[in-house]
């Protein structure tokens, strides 16, 4: 049963590792920034549970979600190609740890790289939360490169504070603004901008911390009925089946390795990333189109019993929508987990049960999804 204690827990969890964490996250904003200006790249990896995060990251900063950002060099490589991949100049940022992780952090650290960790691996930002949950560490590292990617921005329009850019003594932020609301316009004094973007790092962990709340609050009898939903599923020898586009596709390979590779104390279950595999999306795309890739997949992999998951931050994605009537035509139980408004998957009841998470900011809507995910994943397991 999902209370309010858990969700409090959730909120409290990212409040102390933000108050402790805002003014490095602002110097590790700035720092990076001054490796893009020079030309140098984002280089994300991860342990087998943190390939998800890594590969989240590397979409964020490549491909920008809000109108008018610089799409950033970012790429998420396996541990072991680390040493290969990178070079002088660069980021790299490890997710989990193992030994293999701390080995890729070492050869980055030994090219030159500005070294980022969310575990203890040797790297020179580490960002530990303090929690013994991996469920709500991944919550809160989610908002934490989010953040990053947010404010890292901020440096670009205040060129006179990059080594090596032109000085520019005055800014006006425009339209951008509501990215950044405390920044000042000076560009000659580094401690007063750094000062902001970490007031503003708090305020975007607040947000966050809110709308989690308030998804879980509004959604907890819609995640109860899908934890039954589910746990009757698996328990009969049925699969789930996850999906989602860009960051959503990160979100649909993190459920899967949850269910199939879960933290300790919860067992093994069956399920399948329909965002997995380029060569079925890409020869479908190719051959039918992009509304299918998933769709057609369900055809092939779904069976009466089992679970389709979607996530979408619209609930309009053309192929998410496909996807869902297929799997109700094939008797699959369907969950889908949307933002906005919830879109046309919540207005025509595409999915038999549908979380919303009421805003229009992508990077809040994906990590309160995640929690959304996290309390879901562990709800199954309540129902045995």
């Amino acid at each position: 049963m999902l209370t309010a204690g858990a969700i409090d827990e959730r909120v409290a969890c990212g409040e102390r590792f933000f108050a402790a964490e805002a003014d490095r996250i602002a110097q590790l904003c700035h720092r990076m920034a001054e490796r893009f200006a020079r030309g140098g790249r984002l280089i994300a990896f991860g342990s087998p549970a943190g390939q998800s995060d890594a590969r989240h990251v590397a979409v964020e900063f490549a491909h920008p979600v809000i109108v008018g950002k610089r799409a950033l060099p970012a790429l998420a490589v396996p541990s072991n190609h680390v040493g290969l991949m990178v070079r002088t100049g660069d980021v790299a940022m490890a997710f989990g740890e193992g030994p293999e992780v701390s080995e890729a952090v070492r050869a980055a650290t030994a090219v030159g790289c500005e070294t980022v960790g969310f575990a203890p691996v040797g790297a020179d930002w580490e960002f530990v939360v303090p929690t013994a949950d991996p469920f709500l560490a991944q919550e809160q590292a989610e908002t934490a490169y989010h953040v990053l990617w947010e404010l890292v921005h901020v440096f670009f329009d205040h060129r006179g504070l990059l080594a090596g850019r032109q000085d520019r003594t005055r800014h006006d932020t425009g339209a951008s603004a509501f990215l950044y609301p405390f920044l000042a316009e000076a560009q000659d004094d580094l401690d007063t901008v750094l000062a902001d973007v970490a007031e503003s790092a708090l305020a975007k962990a607040a947000e966050a911390g809110a709308l989690r709340a308030q998804t879980l609050t509004e959604g907890r009898a819609t995640l109860e009925a899908a934890a039954s939903a589910l746990a009757r599923c698996l328990d009969t020898g049925g699969k789930v089946l996850a999906l989602g586009n860009g960051g959503s596709a990160t979100d649909a390979m993190d459920a899967v390795a949850d269910l199939r590779d879960p933290p300790a104390g919860l067992p093994s279950r069956p399920a399948l990333d329909l965002s997995e595999d380029p060569s079925i999306i890409t020869a479908i795309a190719n051959d039918v189109g992009v509304e299918a890739i998933f769709s057609r997949q369900v055809i092939a992999y779904g069976q009466p019993g089992d679970a389709l998951i979607s996530f979408s931050t619209s609930g309009n994605s053309g192929n998410v929508i496909a996807a869902l009537a297929e799997a109700r035509r094939q008797g699959l139980v369907t969950i889908a987990l949307v933002g906005y408004d919830g879109g046309r998957v919540q207005d025509e009841r595409l999915a038999d049960h549908v979380v919303v998470t009421r805003s229009e900011h992508i990077p809040r809507i994906q990590e309160a999804q995640g929690s959304a995910w996290h309390v879901l994943r562990e709800l199954i397991e309540e129902q045995r």
